[in-house]
């Protein structure tokens, strides 16, 4: 594995391709960097490499791609396996596990509403998202350090990359998610001490400085 060819084709605000970076950081992995550049056109390899969906993020391994950030995560976990496993090797553990990380898929829509909502349909938008986070707090984080227990695993990947994204809801909805999530909070700065974790995430300001960029030129503010 050490001569192996590693490619993500990535986007640096996507929190679907934080996830990956943060997976290959826990492995130790070296990779090769490619920004796919969302706003201003995607390159002719995306689409080459993923011609499903032509969206990021992508891992090309050895010429071959593999596409779905939490597929590749998983991808990622079974081919360097010696290394930080991220899955449980108990079959009921690793079953709980990718269904709370397929459960996090749904705050990318309910995240999208508020940063591209006007300030009259804030409201709805904040409890939207403020409902599934309520959720995984309760439901699957509890008193645990994190969502496994006491390792970092898959659905610490899976939601790390929305935490980077909360400075950003916030700031536009007017609200805190650490007043309603306080647990979930906490996990989020847990996880940011660890160098792989944070050295692999987007600066949450600098996203937030797009994306309010983004909204003055719609018109939304």
């Amino acid at each position: 594995m050490e001569n192996d060819e590693v490619i993500l084709l990535d986007f640096w605000p996507s929190m679907f391709g934080m996830r990956v970076r943060v997976a290959l950081a826990e492995k130790e992995i070296k990779y090769e960097y490619k920004e796919e550049d969302l706003f201003t056109g995607k390159s002719p390899l995306l689409p080459k490499m993923n011609p499903v969906h032509k969206k990021i993020p992508v891992l090309v391994h050895n010429g071959k791609p593999v596409c779905e950030s939490l597929v590749v995560v998983e991808y990622i976990d079974e081919i360097w396996k010696d290394k930080a496993p991220l899955l449980s090797s108990d079959p009921y553990e690793r079953a709980q596990a990718r269904f709370w990380a397929a459960y996090t898929d749904k705050l990318y829509d309910f995240g999208t509403r508020i940063w591209t909502a006007t300030k009259e349909e804030f409201a709805g938008g904040k409890k939207d998202l403020l409902d599934p986070l309520k959720l995984l707090e309760e439901a699957a984080l509890g008193d645990k350090p994190y969502f496994g227990g006491e390792s970092f695993g898959f659905v610490d990947v899976a939601l790390i990359g929305f935490y980077t994204w909360f400075y950003t809801y916030e700031t536009i909805g007017n609200f805190s998610i650490e007043a309603e999530c306080p647990k979930l909070v906490a996990w989020g700065k847990r996880c940011m001490q660890r160098d792989r974790v944070s050295k692999s995430l987007a600066d949450p300001h600098k996203i937030c400085e797009v994306l309010l960029e983004f909204r003055k030129n719609r018109g939304l503010e």
